[in-house]
């Protein structure tokens, strides 16, 4: 039996998480959530861990008080979550925080030598060059939760790295595929919430409508399988079935497919190798007909330029694009700047902040603090409303 510590565990993937957790068997030592303390509340009751850590520390007094009569331990902060991931008495991290606020905890679970499930692509898009050769030092296993890059997991499965030629990166292209920039100038965060087949958080929703998403995975893909630009291919792919293909060096494509369901990429990267039995509905290809693939619109949709871009230039011009975007969706959902600007901003960020120094803890936490600043000093100059 696995003793897992859930980070993030009100969102969309943790509550998903929950359920293979119960499905497994499995159980939780540890939940964290950054402010929903009453849904963290509950579950705690429902799991009854040994601790639980609220990141804002604004809601710890009410945390504390809903969970008095329990024996849990309840912590708070940055460091409290980070506690949570490197807590004894588990054995395996999933991480599903939302943003670069995952990279810290993946670096203490790294640190603590525990068995990583991450959900976080922030982790690994500000922070590979520090997160994937620590996880090697230490003898880590961190395995993706994302589907596309479970699927590429699947796929690569007893296969050495030398017969792998490259691989296909699947989108949905999100709720505004096909639409002009013209069309998309007054499009509102509640249209851009609208996602044509998977439920997720807000911030990861507004990142597939503008497509920073697939160019975040895009940046995973390379720290996860040792991969260039030039080996990653994306392609939209609206039915969201096939959730991503290898190529081999012999010009045979194997893909992974399956209806869209998040609760089998957590899995997997629970029991890999292992396939296990996990309920839910089982895909049938006779009731889709047909499954279509197309290019990206990357003038349309510049974020995912943006994002290859920075992957090619290396050091912290990642970092920089993935703060921009956060505080730029932060201001879009906020009302403050428009759709469009969302990906201007990250361009001119990525552009503009070219921090100094190496790979460390501090030289990303330094990026990424001076990425926002500039997105933030931008929109205050250039209100949209």
């Amino acid at each position: 039996m696995k003793r897992i510590s859930l980070l993030g565990s009100t969102g969309s993937i943790g509550t998903q998480s929950l359920e293979v957790c119960e499905n497994l068997g499995y159980e939780v030592a540890a939940l964290t959530a950054y402010q929903n303390d009453r849904l963290l509340a509950e579950q705690a009751r429902r799991w009854r861990p040994r601790m639980v850590a609220i990141a804002d520390k604004s809601r710890y007094t009410a945390l504390k008080a809903r969970l008095a009569d329990l024996d849990i331990t309840v912590t708070a902060g940055e460091e409290g979550v980070c506690q949570a991931a490197a807590l004894e008495d588990c054995d395996t991290v999933i991480n599903a925080v939302v943003g670069i606020a995952g990279l810290l905890p993946t670096v203490a679970a790294i640190e603590a030598g525990k068995y990583i499930a991450l959900a976080n692509k922030e982790t690994l898009v500000a922070g590979g060059g520090l997160v994937m050769p620590l996880a090697r030092k230490k003898g880590v296993t961190l395995l993706p939760v994302d589907s596309e890059h479970s699927a590429m997991l699947q796929c690569m499965a007893g296969r050495a790295p030398d017969q792998i030629r490259g691989v296909i990166l699947t989108a949905s292209g999100g709720p505004f595929y096909g639409r002009s920039r013209g069309e998309l100038a007054e499009v509102t965060p509640r249209e851009a919430m609208a996602h044509p087949t998977w439920s997720m958080g807000s911030k990861i929703t507004v990142d597939s409508a503008t497509m920073m998403n697939k160019g975040l995975e895009f940046i995973e893909t390379m720290w996860l399988f040792d991969l260039k630009p030039h080996q990653i291919e994306v392609v939209i792919h609206r039915q969201s079935v096939v959730h991503s293909a290898v190529e081999l060096q012999d010009g045979s494509v194997i893909a992974q497919l399956g209806v869209p369901d998040m609760r089998l990429p957590i899995q997997y990267a629970l029991t890999y190798p292992a396939h296990l039995p996990l309920p839910g509905k089982r895909l049938s290809l006779t009731d889709y007909g047909s499954l279509t693939f197309d290019p990206p619109d990357r003038e349309t949709f510049r974020c995912l330029d943006v994002c290859i871009r920075a992957a090619g230039e290396g050091g912290l011009s990642a970092c920089v694009a993935n703060g921009a975007n956060e505080r730029a969706v932060a201001l879009f959902l906020e009302g403050r700047i428009s759709f469009l600007e969302i990906g201007n901003l990250v361009e001119e960020a990525v552009d503009a902040v070219r921090p100094k120094g190496g790979i460390t803890l501090a030289a990303i936490r330094e990026a990424d603090a001076l990425a926002r600043e500039y997105v933030s000093r931008r929109a205050e100059r250039n209100p949209s409303r």
